[in-house]
């Protein structure tokens, strides 16, 4: 397949031309590899801990993993916002409106990491003693998520850079650049954890120094990547501007980056509940949900790396007015995401006892638990890799409350309501049979308001002037904002 290089320079490629499926593919296989490394090179480093600590150390990384998620979804939204700016703006053929969303993204994800570190900081104990981690896996939980939260700001900004990439049809470069700072996280995790060689036994917290360093690689590889192949993001004198944010541009990405924020906050929300449960059954149940989590990224990376596929596709064509793509991007995407997404639940429940060996040497009671765990939830995946395309599109063209909405319903009274509901009839199992209901419902919403609601009448700003008209235009005579979708 011949792709259309835009007129960028540097890594850009036109997604608003050429075959749908094929490009669709070729484009999403960069972004499913990258996954692929962030995953292993979570599993290995959960693999160093379960081996050399233990259980403890598992429940700990496990406790402490999802606040940080927690903290993360608090301002990934904004980041999603300023990338289909860039994504729209790149089908417009609009190179400084690309820029001025870009520089305005890099600022606002500087700062927010910023916040979120010392805060995040200040906060962990009573966050951990809000999940209800286990008093033996406590002292380590607590060490790892201080160090986690330091690396915050490297954490988001690599992330950001690696979606604005993205949004400009660029997926390769990501993947190339995520090797360094992998490659320093895994070696340096059982140095640091040890003490081998001349360095000092630090025990959990080694796992989470490793990651910061890892971190701040990650983010100097991409810069380097950046200027180095001038790529169409990349901000140069004058341009240098656009860091600081014009308050117009700020606020439409505030506005509409906020309820994709909170999509991932109810997420979060929901998962903290789910695992102050499951710390309640004991160790060994919270250490068997922290591996077959493992395993889980696994199979969620094919709905991840297509939606992000199909959001960029999705926000070009947009920009450039082939509204008549959208339906045809939206369909390949969703067969992809059956294949994929459906081979890989096969494998891990062919596989799971083996696989959950890994994280849990020895330990067969937990092993057995995440044996049980994964034959009840694994399959919503592939349901939730459905949903995810039909999301993906409607957010391309700026629809944030729609599918906010629809997540809430789907994981609070539909996922939670599950749990309350059904524990008193089948036990604990009715933790792990919540993530399909949560995924039917999701996905029949969603389905729902993608074929019959009004997203395609929505728009998403490209421009600083479109920005200002915006503003303008949703406020009310006393000058305060008013919704909109």
């Amino acid at each position: 397949m011949t792709t259309k290089k835009a007129p960028f320079g540097g890594g850009a490629v036109d997604l608003t031309t050429g075959p749908i499926a094929r490009s669709l593919l070729v484009f999403s296989l960069p972004a499913l590899g990258s996954n692929v490394l962030q995953s292993i090179n979570g599993s290995v480093n959960a693999i160093w801990i379960g081996q050399f600590l233990g259980e403890r150390g598992l429940a700990a990384t496990a406790n402490a993993n999802m606040i940080t998620f927690m903290m993360i979804s608090m301002v990934f939204g904004f980041g999603m916002a300023s990338t289909i700016v860039i994504g729209q703006a790149m089908g417009r053929k609009d190179v400084n409106a690309m820029r001025e969303a870009f520089g305005t993204g890099v600022a606002i994800f500087l700062m927010l990491g910023v916040f979120v570190a010392v805060t995040g900081w200040i906060f962990s104990p009573a966050l951990l003693q809000m999940l209800g981690t286990p008093a033996d896996a406590y002292p380590m939980a607590l060490i790892y998520l201080r160090w986690m939260f330091l690396g915050m700001p490297f954490m988001l900004l690599s992330t950001y850079l690696a979606l604005a990439l993205r949004s400009v049809g660029d997926s390769m470069t990501p993947l190339i650049l995520m090797l360094p700072g992998l490659v320093v996280d895994i070696v340096l995790n059982p140095i640091l954890i040890l003490g081998l060689g001349p360095a000092p036994r630090m025990g959990i917290a080694g796992s989470g120094v490793a990651t910061f360093i890892a971190s701040g690689v990650s983010v100097a590889a991409l810069l380097w990547a950046i200027y180095k192949r001038d790529l169409p993001i990349r901000l140069r004198g004058d341009e240098m501007r656009y860091l600081k944010p014009k308050p117009e541009l700020t606020s439409v990405i505030l506005r509409k980056g906020a309820p994709m924020g909170l999509q991932m906050i109810v997420m979060s929300f929901s998962a903290i509940v789910m695992i102050g449960m499951i710390n309640a059954i004991g160790t060994a149940a919270t250490a068997a949900y922290g591996a077959i989590n493992q395993i889980w990224t696994y199979i969620q990376m094919p709905a991840i790396a297509i939606g992000m596929a199909v959001s960029a596709m999705a926000a070009q064509n947009i920009g450039a007015k082939r509204w008549d793509r959208l339906s045809e991007i939206t369909r390949a995407g969703i067969i992809i995401n059956l294949c994929l997404t459906g081979s890989l639940v096969l494998l891990t429940v062919m596989f799971d006892r083996a696989a959950l060996a890994l994280f849990l040497p020895g330990a067969d009671n937990a092993i057995d638990i995440g044996v049980r765990i994964g034959l009840l939830a694994s399959w919503s995946f592939i349901l939730m890799g459905v949903s995810s395309v039909l999301s993906a599109v409607m957010r391309a063209n700026g629809v944030a409350i729609a599918p906010l909405i629809i997540l809430i319903i789907a994981y609070i009274p539909g996922r939670l309501g599950a749990i309350y509901t059904l524990r008193p009839l089948i036990g604990d199992d009715a933790i792990w049979w919540s993530f399909p209901v949560g995924s039917v419902i999701a996905l029949a919403l969603n389905t729902a308001y993608y074929m019959y609601g009004p997203w395609r009448q929505s728009r998403m700003i490209a421009t600083v002037e479109e920005a200002e008209e915006f503003v303008q235009a949703t406020a009310d005579p006393a000058g305060r904002m008013m919704p909109n979708e």
